[in-house]
């Protein structure tokens, strides 16, 4: 039974001992050593030689355009503030432009619709002439009417 528990005890340091070990500068300029260096420094792996790069350091293409350089400044928190601002007043507009647009459409369908009940509903329809001149539609005159009304219909109340 305790040659068990050496073996086991034994089995648990040999992963500790293959695991790598970095070298590092911190920031006081002091050198630091660990199995995972922090983000961000240049790290070399102990046992290697000291030229090639640690598995800290970023490949070359990894830093893209929109890789950040550290905190923003008080200027680009206020840039990147006023940007959103921009942004959300020309989105209410539009939406208030698009609401408009759809009360219209909804209003123009609404007088349709009325103007076509009102021609076949059969009533006599009068109009005023250029001279101010109260005249009623014979029934050609009504067909003409309820055929644009009917066209302005199908126009205003399309989806």
């Amino acid at each position: 039974m305790k040659k068990l528990w050496i073996f086991l005890v034994a089995l648990a340091f040999a992963g500790a001992a293959h695991a790598q070990l970095y070298k590092w500068i911190d920031k006081d300029g002091k050198a630091r050593y660990g199995d995972t260096p922090p983000p961000g420094v240049k790290a070399t792996l102990m046992g290697e030689p000291a030229s090639g790069p640690g598995p800290a350091a970023a490949p070359a293409g990894a830093a893209g355009k929109d890789a950040k350089k550290g905190p923003l400044t008080p200027a680009e928190q206020e840039q990147a503030y006023r940007k959103r601002q921009e942004e959300a007043k020309k989105n209410s507009d539009k939406a208030d432009q698009e609401r408009k647009e759809k009360a219209a459409k909804q209003e123009d369908c609404a007088r349709a619709k009325e103007a076509v009940l009102t021609l076949e509903s059969g009533q006599r329809i009068s109009r005023a002439n250029a001279a101010g001149e109260r005249y009623f539609l014979d029934d050609s005159q009504r067909a003409e009417e309820l055929a644009k009304a009917r066209q302005a219909q199908q126009q205003s109340c399309a989806p």
